[in-house]
């Protein structure tokens, strides 16, 4: 488990990356970080990796602090988004050089298995390799470090569907055969909202929303509705809870912070001439907890 507890990180000493941040994340499920440009991510995880050290509170790992301490960081490898090679290095030294930082889980075996099946040439220079290759190697590194925790920054950009759905493969098996932890970010949500188990939505350093997804889907739902009156719409929206609201003519939107069964409930007595309930997809609800705190594509573009 991840404990992360009141923690502040900043660079200038005037603003916060991450700001009094407190999150739990759990053995054995996919945790998937989201949220704004610039929101602390990629911070979070290089904090959590024990590359940088917090300003203010605390990072546990399994009951211990992550920052210089060998004993814990053997069991975190970090894939940041664009990893570190060697200049001159190979595939096969990457293998090497990480078999001697993880030498009691590191697994060559495997990673040769892995590069063949991958399609990558271990004793080509990887200055010669292509984005996506470059990313296929990172996961394989980390893959076959046998590490607890695998910390994943933007984990499928660069990857093609079918490489993607090799990645999302590798986790399931690593995750069913060995406890394997995988943390990962990346700004496109679908694929997130296919492999992960929860969530947390940073905005400004800070959490929004730290949930199991599917909680969360079932809890954040759309409704689009035609009421017959403008009494029975202001009546109506008392006590429903809305994030965001907008209308087309008579057509109103809703999202609100409601269950289906509680809308269903909120709604049986209202007579309308259209009326139905719509499951949220993640970047649904991305936006529209994130246009409550004034992130909003609207105010973006008009200023």
């Amino acid at each position: 488990m991840i404990n992360i507890r009141n923690v502040r990180k900043s660079y200038d000493g005037r603003s916060y990356a991450v700001d009094n941040l407190t999150m739990t994340m759990n053995e054995k499920e996919v945790f998937g970080l989201v949220g704004t440009n610039g929101a602390g991510k990629s911070t979070l995880l290089r904090m959590m990796a024990g590359v940088l050290r917090t300003d203010e509170g605390e990072i546990l790992i399994d009951s211990q602090p992550v920052y210089d301490n060998p004993a814990v960081k053997k069991d975190v490898f970090f894939i940041p988004d664009d990893m570190y090679f060697f200049p001159t290095a190979t595939g096969g030294d990457m293998a090497a050089y990480y078999a001697g930082v993880y030498p009691e889980s590191f697994s060559l075996d495997r990673f040769n298995f892995l590069m063949e099946n991958f399609h990558l040439d271990r004793s080509k220079k990887i200055a010669a390799y292509s984005k996506g290759m470059k990313k296929q190697l990172s996961i394989i590194l980390g893959i076959c470090s046998g590490t607890k925790y695998l910390l994943c920054d933007e984990t499928f950009d660069g990857l093609d569907p079918v490489m993607r759905q090799a990645a999302k493969s590798l986790f399931a098996r690593d995750m069913e055969d060995r406890g394997l932890t995988p943390i990962l970010t990346s700004h496109n949500l679908r694929e997130l909202e296919d492999i992960c188990d929860h969530v947390g939505l940073l905005h400004q350093g800070g959490v929004l929303l730290d949930r199991d997804l599917n909680d969360m889907k079932l809890s954040v739902c759309k409704i689009q509705c035609v009421f017959n009156n403008e009494e029975d719409r202001k009546a109506t929206e008392e006590g429903l809870d809305i994030l965001i609201k907008s209308n087309q003519g008579r057509v109103y939107n809703y999202t609100v912070n409601k269950s289906r069964e509680d809308i269903e409930e909120h709604f049986k007595n209202v007579d309308t001439l259209l009326f139905e309930v719509l499951p949220l997809t993640l970047e649904e609800i991305f936006i529209s907890e994130t246009e409550v705190v004034g992130y909003d594509i609207k105010k973006i573009i008009e200023g």
